[in-house]
């Protein structure tokens, strides 16, 4: 009796538990973030080491920075984390579809970020050529930032595989048709991930050139004739025909997912204060 009341005070929502306490998969995700912390520790030191002792002929960051679009930036991932946290408590409740719904805005404010990361990338390059290799501020830049963008594009694609993955039937439902089906949802989702951030910066690069609204239709039409048909795609394939047995079984699975997410946001706080705010300060 007392044993089971023993057990029946650790709920990890279907996970077994290591001899910790905690459950595997979470236990596996803090030993990958341990890790990766260090690595990230590395290169915030190395750019911050080479702050204080630039070479000659570099460029000013305060001449590079566009610190109103970063902050925008850090805001929107700031804003795709209580979203993470809203889908972790809504699968706990066995709220699926509500899941489903934080899933996507995780993934659209995921996409922004990313897009304003090119947008910067590509201003820097071609504006201010600030490249690679022309300097050691470059380097340790873009190394840092770049490994940081990598990893919110891996967290992109894992929210997109877990949001799939909640449409999964159950296992008389399991066929090769469900598969084929499966890797389409995929591939129209990131279609529309990749197309909107495109036609975006499409936007964005049109009003800088002083472009009008016809030139810009007339240069990404196909983009958005492509991204309407993906999300129209999607949207097929969210009525699903069958029962999912995706529920509050599988919580252990999204919070493992937002432990990641969450830990790349605060990594991009670190690294908006160590990189950009500091050079204002």
């Amino acid at each position: 009796m007392s044993s089971h009341a023993a057990a029946g005070t650790i709920n990890h929502h279907h996970d077994p538990s290591t001899s910790t306490g905690i459950p595997n998969k979470k236990l596996m995700m803090w030993t990958f973030l341990a890790s990766d912390c260090m690595f990230f520790g590395a290169l915030i030191s190395t750019h911050l080491i080479y702050r204080l002792h630039p070479a000659p002929g570099s460029p000013s960051p305060k001449q590079i920075f566009s610190l109103e679009l970063t902050s925008f930036s850090t805001f929107i991932l700031l804003m795709s984390s209580l979203m993470m946290a809203l889908a972790v408590t809504a699968i706990q409740k066995g709220n699926v579809k509500s899941m489903r719904w934080s899933l996507l805005t995780t993934i659209f404010f995921g996409a922004i970020f990313l897009g304003c990361q090119v947008y910067e990338f590509e201003e820097f390059v071609k504006l201010k050529n600030v490249t690679l290799t022309n300097s050691i501020f470059g380097t340790t830049f873009y190394t840092l930032t770049g490994t940081h963008g990598i990893h919110v594009a891996v967290g992109v694609f894992w929210l997109i595989l877990m949001y799939v993955r909640s449409f999964q039937p159950h296992e008389a439902g399991r066929t090769f048709g469900w598969l084929f089906k499966n890797f389409l949802h995929i591939t129209a989702l990131v279609g529309a991930v990749l197309l909107s951030m495109f036609a975006v910066l499409g936007v964005v690069h049109t009003l800088h050139t002083g472009g009008t609204a016809g030139a810009y239709f007339a240069s990404y039409l196909w983009m958005i004739a492509g991204f309407v048909g993906c999300v129209a795609v999607c949207i097929g394939f969210a009525q699903p025909k069958a029962l999912s047995n995706f529920g509050e079984a599988n919580a252990i699975d999204v919070e493992s997912m937002g432990l990641y997410w969450h830990f790349v946001d605060i990594v991009w706080i670190v690294i908006f204060t160590a990189v950009y705010l500091i050079e204002y300060l």
